[in-house]
């Protein structure tokens, strides 16, 4: 832990070495609108179906304020602070700025930045899961909410320091998400890492976060999720296919609790058919370790998505997903919404607006 605050606080000075004398600002209010109307089978006890208007259908909407000054000598002063938006009822989706949250330099060997902000995992995936973290289309960042555990990383670290730095071919970076315990810093504290590497058509990318809980007291031992991404992308022309795999493993810290693993794969394909129309396919599947012969949901989810683009800044879509799961498992599309059914089926139809 110590070592790697060390890291992190001997880049942050790195970023300010040089620094000479102020010169310009630059301050940006930014935002994603994004709304549909979906329709979803099997969603309630009853199994009957629903029809509602959707904030993100294909990406949360959020709004933000972005500024860099350069302070002279290749360095120059970030922030950021965003906040998620439900467009459906227009209200705040969680705190203010729930989504990032920081200050931080910049320079040519990259970025520390401190406060809230999405992890190195969240970041270094993002480029790799063929449907973009949407809300109920992907499992990328976790699977489906109807499991005990949705088996997914770790979006964002609340008090964090995060590097990343960009050399040739070549990304790295590290977050570490500050535990904040009297005496005892590695309870509750958080880690985050990868690397990228693109070069032509080709990108390829490694990640890992650990999570720790607080020590249980009559055991001595702690709760610690991890999970361990690998994926990769080639380009050929108007196609790019995308595949990944993480491996989630949650160690109790209590007695006579069992481990607990889950696998996750995801591959995909985009086709620019036109210069405006993208067609995407891919399928998600999730699978369970650990648990007792028959008592695994095992769920896998296809999806395909048709995008237009009306502008540069504005898309219309049209998403079809379906998730099934095994032996009588309850399952849905949703990473936060609970299945009432072995399968759902789920049409969206939407735009989205970028400010």
């Amino acid at each position: 832990m110590k070592q790697a605050l060390l890291a992190l606080t001997a880049a942050t000075f790195a970023c300010a070495a040089g620094a000479q004398a102020p010169a310009s600002s630059n301050v940006s209010v930014y935002g994603l609108l994004d709304a549909g109307v979906q329709y979803t089978t099997n969603a309630d006890s009853a199994k009957g179906g629903i029809t509602r208007v959707v904030s993100g259908g294909m990406n949360t909407s959020r709004w933000g304020v972005r500024g860099t000054e350069d302070l002279g000598g290749g360095v120059k002063a970030v922030f950021n602070l965003e906040g998620g938006i439900l467009l459906d009822t227009g209200s705040a989706d969680g705190v203010l700025f729930k989504r990032q949250a920081y200050v931080g330099l910049e320079n040519r060997f990259g970025r520390v930045v401190l406060g809230r902000s999405f992890t190195t995992v969240y970041d270094f995936m993002l480029a790799f899961d063929p449907m973009g973290y949407a809300p109920s289309y992907s499992w990328v960042l976790a699977g489906s909410a109807t499991g005990v555990s949705k088996y997914g990383m770790t979006p964002s670290f609340d008090n964090l320091v995060k590097y990343q730095g960009q050399f040739g071919d070549f990304k790295v970076g590290a977050t570490v998400g500050l535990g904040e315990q009297p005496g005892a810093s590695a309870n509750s504290a958080k880690y985050a890492l990868g690397g990228v590497y693109a070069h032509g058509p080709l990108s390829l990318a490694a990640t890992y976060e650990r999570i720790n809980g607080n020590t249980v007291v009559a055991t001595g031992q702690r709760d610690e999720t991890s999970a361990a991404h690998l994926a990769g992308a080639f380009s050929a022309g108007d196609y790019k296919i995308s595949a990944g795999v993480r491996g989630f493993k949650l160690a109790s810290g209590k007695a006579a609790t069992a481990e607990l693993r889950a696998n996750t794969y995801w591959s995909g394909v985009a086709y620019k058919a036109t210069p405006a129309l993208t067609l995407t396919g891919a399928v998600y599947y999730q699978d369970i370790r650990n648990v007792a012969a028959g008592a695994d949901a095992d769920p896998v989810m296809l999806v395909v998505r048709a995008k237009y683009a009306l502008s540069k800044r504005t898309d219309v879509y049209t998403t079809l997903g379906h998730v099934k799961g095994s032996h009588g498992k309850l399952v849905g599309l949703s990473r936060d919404e609970a299945g009432f059914d072995t399968e759902q089926t789920g049409l969206t139809a939407g735009i989205q607006h970028r400010f």
